[in-house]
């Protein structure tokens, strides 16, 4: 798309006169991570900027949402706020080990980390109020949707109901949790109410295995409570490295959850013992509480987009081009709504690049290649670049795998039975590392390093002639130098699974 194409009666290219045109260069409909970023860098560029949002509260529905959004509020913070308090509970066990001398019974207070939890996307969401008054961005509380190219309309909380005209409008709505349709299934929570239950469950039952299945099932463990993960593959995480899924399962297990792989429900039914869970196998399972982390929608229903004429696919994602433009040439879309790559990071890097375009007369695209990314099971797993799955496919040449396998230093004085995991992919014909992947604590702080190396193009040579931080875990990605298997083109990946 060239230059003249993007700023078309758009970026910086008219007078004064047309820009008087308009109430705001640029209206924003949703205020969470994607919205608030594009906000505040559209108007650091010299844009008039309107935002709007729905009111705060912790759990969201079509008409409830909060500053900050889904991350913030009901997503990536207070989940780690969770699994930070969940972790405590197995280390105050291993403490033992150390010397510390600790009661058999180790008492926990759901009620006063909910209590912080809640304090901190409080605190949270006014930063985000002030990140954007302090850009000069206009922020309206109600419902945003739009009624033509250039105009959007306010729904406040009265009901009343105001007019905006814009030179660009961005929609930034991210998305939902969504529901199975079975018998009962009101009787079950998404992840928006399991973060803010009043009770901490004693029985659980979670469906689903995707990175918010693990994380709560982890979570829910780690405080105490019996869970039972189903899912329907054979393995959780479904797109991820086979070898590191399978790591995962037997850590989830040996921490104590009950996996039922290739499982789904089929009914639920409120009894005065709980709810009673029915499975596709026919076996019944008793829980206090079922969570459905079944997969998430975007946000479009109620956007009014059909009648203008924006391009949606068939789960009501915006279509948008690799400029994050839909088929209306005024109307954007970045971040969940759209359905790429569903991450906070990936929104904030999409909101940067929105208002380079439009606003910086700096076209760019934003760069889906070596995204890290990691799954806040107890251990963590963490990502980037190609599995070996994905290297196999994509590869047009031999490929060499690297790992190792250890009982981390902290485990050999606990005992604690629980194995980590370092993966990496090399390009055989050019020496590249183009995939890492770990499972084992603080996967996460030692991936973003390890991701910096991949974006700009570190080869294995490189990696082994870096002296490694010792005693550590991390140094295993700079000591690995045997080649656990060499895969050749058109291969089959080999893993223990």
């Amino acid at each position: 798309m060239s230059r003249k194409m993007l700023n078309d009666g758009g970026v910086g290219s008219g007078g004064e006169s047309e820009e008087n045109q308009y109430d705001f260069d640029l209206f924003v409909i949703g205020a969470g991570s994607g919205g608030v970023r594009a906000s505040r860098f559209s108007a650091q560029y010299g844009a008039k900027v309107g935002i709007c949002e729905l009111p705060f509260h912790p759990i969201s529905s079509e008409t409830i949402g909060g500053v900050g959004g889904t991350c913030v509020i009901r997503g990536c913070v207070p989940k780690k706020i969770l699994v930070y308090g969940a972790t405590f509970g197995p280390e105050i066990q291993d403490s033992r080990e150390y010397g510390w001398k600790v009661n058999e019974t180790v008492d926990f207070d759901w009620k006063k980390l909910l209590h912080k939890k809640t304090d901190e996307i409080v605190r949270l969401n006014g930063i985000y109020k002030r990140l954007l008054s302090n850009a000069g961005v206009k922020l309206f509380e109600g419902e945003g949707r739009i009624v033509g190219p250039n105009e959007v309309e306010v729904i406040q909380l009265d009901g009343t109901k105001l007019s905006y005209s814009a030179k660009h409008i961005l929609i930034a709505t991210g998305s939902r949790a969504q529901r199975l349709d079975i018998p009962g299934q009101e009787l079950a929570i998404t992840s928006d109410e399991a973060l803010s239950l009043e009770e901490l469950p004693k029985r659980v039952v979670v469906l689903g295995g995707g990175y918010i299945a693990v994380e709560f099932a982890s979570i829910w463990r780690g405080m105490g409570s019996t869970v039972n993960l189903c899912f329907r593959k054979e393995l959780p995480l479904r797109g991820f490295d086979d070898e590191m899924r399978a790591l995962v399962a037997r850590n989830l297990e040996g921490r104590g959850i009950i996996l039922h792989p290739q499982t789904n429900l089929t009914q639920l039914v409120k009894t005065a013992d709980g709810i009673k869970v029915t499975t596709d196998h026919g076996e019944e399972l008793m829980a206090d509480v079922v969570l459905f982390a079944t997969g998430r929608i975007p946000n479009t229903k109620r956007l009014n987009l059909q009648a203008v004429g924006v391009e949606v696919d068939s789960i009501g994602a915006v279509k948008v081009d690799e400029y994050s433009r839909t088929n209306v040439p005024s109307i954007w879309a970045i971040g969940d709504v759209t359905n790429r790559m569903n991450l906070t990071p990936v929104a904030l890097m999409e909101g940067t690049m929105f208002a380079k375009t439009v606003f910086g007369n700096e076209p760019s695209k934003p760069d889906y290649s070596n995204i890290p990314c990691a799954v806040f099971c107890i251990p963590p797993l963490s990502v980037v670049g190609l599995s070996e799955e994905q290297a196999i496919e994509q590869a047009k040449g031999d490929i060499l795998v690297y790992t190792s396998t250890f009982n981390p230093m902290k485990n050999s004085i606990s005992g604690r039975q629980e194995k980590t995991l370092m993966k990496l992919i090399v390009s055989a014909e050019t020496d590249k590392v183009i995939g890492a992947s770990m499972c084992g604590p603080d996967a996460a702080e030692i991936m973003q390093g390890i991701a910096v190396a991949l974006k700009c193009g570190a080869t294995k040579a490189q990696f082994d002639s870096t002296v490694g931080i010792h005693p550590s875990s991390a140094e295993e990605f700079v000591t690995m130098r045997s080649v656990t298997r060499r895969i050749a083109a058109a291969g089959k990946p080999k893993t223990n699974l």
